[in-house]
């Protein structure tokens, strides 16, 4: 940040879903303001901005991370462009909130994480659900071993999505599949409770472009610990996550934007904790984030460096497996 300056500004790289989704949790962050915005064209960059009432808007990513009045960008492309739009912010000069999954494979995220190293810039992967409360509670929870020694791990999300060969979801150039798009949350969820994996397991489904448009996956833990994973942009699924232990489970539903979860202990009545939104979900990472970066941090101790590697790790690994 500039001296003097009151709140941290954001630039936004991108104008779709996704980047209206994040402005409308950073409305809700008091230090932060949105203040830029980028895309591929000058047009749909001022139609974003008049929209969101952005000052500046930029006709080029280049252009975005070129200004120094931001001081971190939230990357808000297709998975296929993470790598060199947050490349060029970092090396720009900016810090950066990538949308997950950080990269499209673990050589292109060590590239980014090594970027953000030698410049000194902050650098996350936009894991929204680990800073849900809801979520920071079931760490705690667990790790209070409140449901004793964790064993098994259940974690579904996905919704039915139209086939068109030509969209982000279902093209190979942009990255697409359920693995990339949807699979990176609960393999990110197995890393936070399980850690490293000892075994992997996956089979998938496929759609007519070749990508995965089902997959399933077990982890093993060094333990003895089991996750099972599932993943669709065929069909809608409950998106349900239980975290079950010798002592009891923590069940939440829709996990990966939460408002509650309940505890069950072994033998005893079920408890529901509930954590209302300030805003969509978004807030708390945005909140997050803008406070680590108002400190001069450079990765974030709830979503760090090491672990979004693992889980670009994991996916590589997964994919090498259903081929």
């Amino acid at each position: 940040m500039t001296s003097g300056s009151s709140k941290v500004r954001w630039g936004i790289l991108g104008t779709g879903a996704i980047a209206e989704r994040f402005l409308h949790g950073l409305r809700a962050v008091p230090d932060a303001e949105a203040v830029a915005v980028g895309s591929r064209d000058q047009s749909t960059a001022d139609r974003f901005a008049d929209r969101w009432d952005i000052p500046r808007r930029h006709g080029s990513y280049q252009a975005l991370a070129e200004d120094d009045d931001v001081d971190v960008v939230y990357v808000a492309t297709p998975h296929s462009a993470h790598h060199d739009a947050t490349v060029m912010c970092l090396e720009a000069g900016r810090g950066v909130l990538c949308e997950k999954p950080l990269a499209l494979d673990a050589a292109q995220a060590g590239a980014m994480v090594e970027t953000a190293r030698r410049n000194g810039r902050f650098l996350m992967e936009g894991m929204w659900t680990r800073f849900a409360p809801a979520m920071i509670e079931a760490v705690r929870l667990v790790g209070s071993g409140a449901i004793g020694r964790v064993r098994t791990l259940t974690a579904d999300i996905g919704w039915r999505a139209d086939y068109d060969p030509a969209s982000r979801l279902f093209s190979p150039a942009l990255g697409g599949g359920a693995l990339l798009d949807l699979g990176v949350y609960p393999v990110a969820l197995a890393s936070a409770f399980l850690g490293e994996p000892a075994g992997i397991d996956a089979r998938a489904e496929f759609a007519p472009t070749g990508v995965d448009s089902q997959v399933a996956i077990t982890l093993t833990g060094n333990g003895g610990e089991v996750a099972l994973l599932l993943a669709s942009i065929e069909t809608d699924l409950p998106a349900r996550a239980v975290i079950s232990g010798t002592e009891g489970r923590i069940e939440i539903e829709e996990w990966f934007n939460p408002t509650s979860l309940t505890l069950v202990p072994r033998g005893g009545e079920p408890r529901v904790l509930s954590f209302p939104r300030r805003a969509n979900g978004f807030e708390y990472e945005a909140a997050a984030v803008t406070e680590l970066v108002r400190a001069g941090a450079q990765e974030s101790p709830r979503m760090p460096w090491a672990e979004s590697l693992r889980v670009a790790d994991v996916l590589d690994r997964i994919r090498s497996l259903t081929g």
